[in-house]
């Protein structure tokens, strides 16, 4: 009988959920809390960007090894995971920005091409990007690093559209959210590459979040609605522990279990 492979023995349930219509609006939501919670934390509670960016990236590097060690999706382990990715995310890009001064068009550009190399060694090692696959250590690691890099592209993006460009918070919400529009209908209307049609809704809900959590939180003069950091960040941190805490009972969003699916 053959020993079994290192990889065997890190083999495991997949560790991801599985995407339905609950998937997409937590998504979004951590998005527009990644962006309203750096803020609230960096201004609100006088952390400053660097204190902040540690301060998250402590949290994040422990609970990922938390999320790394399970064998299997627990949801509010890993949807804690997405949030926390989505604060240093933002902070990443902002430090970068804000700290050194460089471009929104260089940091979209640079997040871009560090996204598509992860995508390229994760498909070149695994012959797959699919998320139903997520069941090897090695696996959930460019799983992560992949998202990571999508909320520093989006939160450059997003910058770049609603700021760079002047096009406002309300026009950039509008924009993103006609792009994944356009990529569901291309789904479900014209069968797209499902693997292909997920990573791009997923790297769009980046800066339709950022772009939305600014125009709720921002001030009114400065073209938002004046919500503040604080209102927008609790209300929508609610939201996603109300959900995450039913999906955990009721598991509609297991592999394997009859849910509604969408891209």
């Amino acid at each position: 009988m053959q020993a079994p492979t290192r990889e065997d023995t890190m083999q495991m349930l997949n560790k991801v959920p599985e995407v339905t219509l609950y998937f997409w609006i937590i998504k979004i939501m951590a998005t527009t809390v990644g962006e309203t919670a750096a803020d609230f934390l960096n201004f609100n509670l006088n952390f400053g960007l660097t204190g902040t960016s540690i301060v998250m990236s402590v949290l994040l590097a422990v609970f990922l090894v938390v999320q790394l060690r399970a064998r299997k999706y627990v949801p509010w382990m890993y949807w804690l995971a997405v949030v926390l990715i989505s604060v240093v995310g933002t902070l990443i890009t902002d430090n970068l920005v804000d700290n050194f001064g460089i471009a929104l068009e260089t940091t979209t550009i640079a997040f871009g091409l560090a996204l598509l190399a992860t995508f390229a060694v994760w498909y070149a090692s695994e012959k797959t990007l699919s998320i139903h696959t997520i069941f090897t250590t090695k696996r959930e690691l460019f799983y992560w690093a992949a998202i990571l890099f999508t909320f520093a592209l989006g939160t450059a993006t997003g910058d770049l559209a609603a700021e760079g460009i002047n096009l406002g918070y309300a026009n950039s919400t509008l924009m993103f959210g006609a792009l994944i529009s356009i990529v569901t209908f291309a789904y479900y209307g014209f069968k797209a590459n499902a693997i292909l049609a997920f990573w791009i809704a997923y790297i769009l809900t980046r800066p339709l979040g950022a772009s939305f959590g600014d125009y709720l939180s921002q001030s009114v003069n400065d073209g938002g609605l004046g919500l503040g950091t604080v209102a927008t960040s609790a209300i929508f941190l609610s939201t996603i522990a109300g959900l995450v805490i039913y999906l955990s009972v009721t598991r509609r969003d297991v592999l394997g279990q009859p849910a509604d699916q969408t891209i």
